[in-house]
């Protein structure tokens, strides 16, 4: 069975599921990088480093570039071409375009009626500097980051325009979210194939208004109550991915969700589970392409 990983080089996550494939299918496996792929048309080949993606029996999803940014749209594009003609992937490259950007994510939730927290999507320095006001402290997003990066947390002040207005010259559609009373952790919850895995939080252990790994964040084993494995069930499934993490937060105010992503959860399962996620989530792809 010939089964490639499309991810990063070097990177932890990619490594370790390329390493699950070559172990479980006898078989070199490459990591192969989207930057590099040459995708023809009307052909439907995709070269890279000699080979052709769209022979491949089956081609998982790791990750699509170093930082998120709309070119990953472009790539995940190029994938479902790939996916049309007849490649299965794992996710699906369209069920990932509808979690990349996080303003997409937010209104197919939204639509769900998935509980998130308060949230102002705008162009408008104005509603922008509103929104803050109502929400007395609220956390700017960008569209496309991951780990908190780019993120930053503002109150009402004589600062607060001029932080806004900054803000709008590099980022035109302005993502405001009210900020929540995380209980100093927030959890993520992993589903394989739809099914339910496990449970692990992630802890602050800083001052910093957020629990990423990234600002020192810790990650730990949790039971959450089936209530709540229930309702991020109920986010993931609007997706369709095979592979995902469904951030939760349980505040006073009850249950929101953040995110459902397409790439997390590696490391977080390891970490707190001691659960090689590489190793169950290529047994499922095995079982899948058999079928």
């Amino acid at each position: 069975m010939k089964i490639g990983v499309i991810g990063l080089k070097g990177a932890w996550s990619s490594e370790q599921l390329a390493k699950a494939v070559a172990e479980k299918t006898g078989r070199e496996t490459k990591i192969f990088e989207m930057q590099d792929v040459r995708l023809d048309l009307p052909s439907g080949r995709a070269m890279v480093e000699g080979e052709d993606l769209s022979t491949y029996d089956a081609l998982i999803i790791k990750k699509i570039g170093k930082q998120y940014s709309p070119d990953l749209l472009d790539r995940l594009e190029m994938l479902r071409m790939l996916e049309g003609r007849g490649v299965k992937f794992f996710s699906s490259p369209y069920s990932i375009l509808r979690v990349l950007d996080r303003l997409t994510c937010t209104i197919s939730l939204q639509l769900g009626d998935i509980p998130m927290p308060p949230t102002t999507i705008t162009e408008d320095v104005n509603h922008a500097l509103a929104a803050v006001e109502e929400y007395g402290e609220a956390v700017f997003k960008p569209l496309y980051s991951t780990k908190a990066r780019g993120m930053f947390v503002l109150k009402p002040g004589p600062d607060a325009r001029k932080i806004i207005e900054d803000y709008h010259k590099e980022y035109n559609t302005m993502y405001i979210q009210k900020t929540i009373d995380l209980n100093d952790s927030d959890l993520g919850i992993v589903f394989l194939g739809g099914e339910y895995l496990t449970t692990y939080a992630r802890c602050k252990t800083t001052d910093s208004w957020n629990t990423t790994t990234v600002n020192g964040g810790k990650y730990a084993p949790v039971d959450p109550p089936q209530e709540i494995i229930d309702l991020a069930r109920k986010a993931q499934a609007i997706f369709n991915l095979d592979f995902t993490c469904v951030d939760v937060a349980i505040t006073p105010e009850g249950p929101f969700i953040f995110e459902v992503s397409a790439f997390g959860g590696f490391r977080g399962l390891l970490d707190a589970r001691g659960i090689d996620a590489a190793a169950h989530y290529v047994d499922y792809v095995i079982k899948k392409v058999e079928k």
